[in-house]
Formats: structure tokens, C-alpha cells, sequence
């Protein structure tokens, strides 16, 4: 076990049980093949096993479990056990599992550390820990989080000030490489936001460049926490704050006013998200033909869209009405010309399946120019599988296992059949990973330098 198979193997779910199946083993009764594969090196197991462990109370056997892959100075290992050891109130021990495999200049444990710090009382010592890296767009975020409680706002504030540049515009991604203004400022809104100056917070924020992002928008949210409605609302009908709409239409809809938010939802035409969330808000209160109505638009809008399309069918299989589904699937597909490609063919299958039975899904999948494909066979197998058919699931998977390993994987656990399970996720001689590219240049006392 080392560092490098470990996170080869956690990032690609290769050689190991991903997590969906170790959880499908441990609601199928199968926590003994768990606790095994959790002691022989596969890092799902044994995440999952100290947690079911964790939840008995059986806190040191649960630490016991990931001890080898802490060992190894792996982070992902080293900060699931301080999580553990924090939750049981073993603080001290949580601090010092992460300060002694901490790297210097690494911001993901850096700021790990001091946030575990600032919640138990050493806040002051975290912020001073966090002083030097203020540059560092990651970690200031931290900086800023533990100055509240450390009653240091004003001294992470003035570190903020010093390094925003209201006249400076990004020109190109590496402009900015440590804490650009836009960050700062959003940061420096934060402090003020928490000091109360709430007007302060929201004249930093409106001249920020970027308004949002990650799917969230920092001015719509600090408006909408005080129930600054209208000022929420002039700012949502700016062209481009689409993320402000929504946070508009989620919090009338919270205090009520469907009508509001269905408005508001409405305004954002042109926006297939929106569109698909006004349709989800309409189903919610009833109006099933509305909402319809609203994704049947937007799937003739963009009729190439295969995850629109994913929508429209779930609706329509939502709603009870497969067959207006398939019949607005089959219109588009006239206007298209042509049988359409596997993408845009496949979530068809349910409403095929709802209107005249499995069998008859099956029978035109199978007529599809690509459904002898691997990934047909996935949709394929899942519509058997749903259907109670889970062997023929497995037969239908079993012509394309190096493709769908996964999945068979997973249908064979359903059938109990988990010997077999682990053998095609776990082969006897597993490939290595392969070689670690370095992304800089090494230091070397040979030239070239």
C-alpha cells in the first residue's frame, strides 16, 4: 500500500470496489466482504467500514481501520480519520493526525488544520498560522474564516484591503495566479457581512467583475439572507445574474408566493436550466399541463440536447403521460431526419417501457443501429433489471463486461452472487498504475538546469 496506488486507484475506480457498489454490499448483508476488502487495501471498504463502526461507537477499532492508509501520508486517509476522531470528541488527537503528515504550502491541509483549530478554541493560533499565506486565493479563505472567531476581523480586513485593486481587470487566466481581486473583494464583503455592516458588504460586492460563480452568486445570497426583496429583485433583472433569479424564485417560492416565483422564473427565457427548474416548480404546485407545456418548448427549442431531452422523458414518466412524451421524441426525431444517434435515442426506452411493456423496449433498443454497443447494453440492462429481470440484466452485460464492469458488477451483488462480483472488479493480478508525470520541472544538478 502506498500514496500512489492509493489515489491512482480512489481517482479512477480501478482495481478497487467503487463506492456505490461497497454501499450496495452493506445494504445487501454483505458487511463481512466490507470489512475484509477493507483490511487488504480497497480505501472505499475501508472508509465505509470505519464508518458503520464509527456509528456502533466502536471508535477505536473504526481509527484501527484506516491507521494503515494514514500510515502512508496519504491526505484523502489523514483527514478522514480526524473527521472520525473530531466527531467522537477526541479533538487533540484529530489536531495532531493532521499536523504531523501537514506539508508546508500545501493549502488543502493547511487549511484543514487551522479551521479544526478555530472550532476548538485555538483560533488565534490558526489565524497566525494563516497570516503568511494571505496570497494564496485558498487559503485567505481561511484566513477569513478563522479571524471571526479569533475577534481578528479588522486585522483580516486591513490583509484584504492592501491587496485589492478596484482599477484592475484579469486579461487572461494567468493574470491573477494568487488571490485575485475579485476573490478579495468577496472575502472583505464576508468580514463585513459578519460585523454587520451589511451596506458596506453589498457596495463591495456590486463592483466586483464577476458576479457568481459555482452556482452561486454572493451579492444575490447576502440580499436574500436580510430580505432585501426588491433590491434582490432589481439586481436578478441585470442582464447575466441568471444565478440571482434563481435565488429569487427559490426564496418566494419558500415564503409562498408561487405566483412570484413562477414570474420571475419566466423572465429568464433563453436559459435551459431556468426553464427546466420553472418546469420541476409548476409540477411541485399541480399545474402537470404548465409544466409540460414549458419543456416541451424548450426540448423543440434545443432538439439535439440529449440531457434536455433526459428531462423532458422523466417528466413525461413523472407525470403519468408516456405516451405525449414519445410522441413529441418521435416529432422531433421527423423534424431531425434519420434514426437519431444512441444519445438521443436511449431515454426513450422508459416511456417505450410504460406505454407497451419491457419487451417491447427491449425489441426496438435492440433494432437501434448502435444497440449491440457496451453502453446501449448499460440502458438495456437497467431497464431489465427495473423490471425484476436482473439475470437477463446480466446476460445482456455479460457481452460487454471490460465496458460495463460496474454495473454487471453491481446486478451480481443484487443476485448474491458476490464471489463473482469480486472477481471482475478485483482481478487476481491487477495492473499497476501507471508511472507519475511530473507537471513541473525537477530540481537536478546535471544540466539541463
Amino acid at each position: 500500500m502506498d500514496v500512489r496506488d492509493l489515489e491512482y486507484r480512489a481517482r479512477t475506480w480501478s482495481g478497487c470496489i467503487p463506492p456505490e457498489l461497497v454501499s450496495r454490499l452493506l445494504e445487501r448483508g454483505h458487511a463481512d466482504v466490507v470489512e475484509s476488502q477493507a483490511a487488504g487495501g480497497d480505501w472505499f471498504c475501508a472508509l465505509a467500514w470505519a464508518r458503520v463502526l464509527h456509528a456502533r461507537g466502536r471508535e477505536a477499532d473504526a481509527v484501527g481501520v484506516l491507521a494503515p492508509y494514514v500510515a502512508t501520508g496519504w491526505w484523502t486517509a489523514v483527514a478522514a480519520a480526524a473527521e472520525l476522531l473530531e466527531d467522537r470528541g477526541r479533538v487533540d488527537e484529530a489536531i495532531e493526525t493532521i499536523r504531523h503528515r501537514m506539508k508546508a504550502g500545501r493549502p488543502m491541509a493547511l487549511g484543514t488544520y487551522t479551521r479544526l483549530l478555530a472550532r476548538h478554541g485555538r483560533a488565534q493560533e490558526a489565524f497566525d498560522l494563516l497570516v503568511p499565506y494571505v496570497d494564496d486565493g485558498a487559503l485567505a479563505g481561511a484566513l477569513v474564516d478563522v479571524a471571526g472567531p479569533a475577534g481578528r476581523d479588522e486585522e483580516a480586513a486591513a490583509l484584504l484591503v492592501g491587496r485589492i485593486r478596484f482599477d484592475h481587470c484579469c486579461d487572461d487566466p494567468w493574470c491573477c495566479r494568487g488571490l485575485d481581486p475579485d476573490t478579495a473583494i468577496g472575502l472583505l464583503a464576508t468580514i463585513r457581512e459578519r460585523q454587520g455592516r451589511i451596506e458596506e458588504a453589498i457596495s463591495l460586492l456590486r463592483r466586483r467583475q464577476l458576479t457568481s460563480g459555482s452556482g452561486r452568486d454572493q451579492l444575490a445570497d447576502l440580499l436574500a439572507r436580510h430580505g432585501r426583496i426588491e433590491e434582490l429583485r432589481d439586481y436578478a433583472a441585470t442582464e447575466g445574474h441568471r444565478e440571482a433569479l434563481r435565488r429569487l424564485a427559490v426564496l418566494l417560492e419558500a415564503d409562498g408566493d408561487v405566483k412570484g416565483a413562477i414570474d420571475v422564473y419566466r423572465q429568464a427565457e433563453g436559459s435551459a436550466n431556468l426553464e427546466w427548474e420553472l418546469a420541476q416548480l409548476l409540477a411541485r404546485h399541480g399545474r402537470p399541463d404548465e409544466a409540460i407545456a414549458v419543456m416541451r418548448a424548450l426540448s423543440g427549442t434545443h432538439p439535439g440536447d440529449d440531457a434536455i431531452l433526459h428531462a423532458w422523458s422523466e417528466l413525461c414518466l413523472d407525470q403519468d403521460r408516456p405516451a405525449d412524451g414519445l410522441a413529441h421524441l418521435d416529432a422531433l426525431d421527423a423534424r431531425r431526419g434519420g434514426v437519431p444517434a444512441w444519445e438521443l435515442y436511449w431515454m426513450r426506452l422508459p416511456l417505450i417501457a410504460a406505454c407497451g411493456g419491457v419487451d417491447e423496449a427491449v425489441a426496438r433498443a435492440r433494432a437501434h443501429p448502435e444497440g449491440g454497443t457496451w453502453y446501449a447494453a448499460e440502458h438495456l440492462a437497467d431497464l431489465l433489471a427495473g423490471a425484476g429481470r436482473t439475470e437477463e440484466a446480466v446476460a445482456v452485460l455479460r457481452q460487454h463486461d471490460r465496458g460495463n464492469s460496474h454495473d454487471l458488477a453491481g446486478h451480481l451483488v443484487d443476485l448474491g452472487r458476490v464471489e463473482e462480483a469480486l472477481a471482475l472488479l478485483l482481478p487476481a493480478a491487477a495492473a499497476p498504475p501507471p508511472p507519475l508525470v511530473p507537471t513541473a520541472r525537477l530540481w537536478s544538478d546535471e544540466p539541463p538546469f
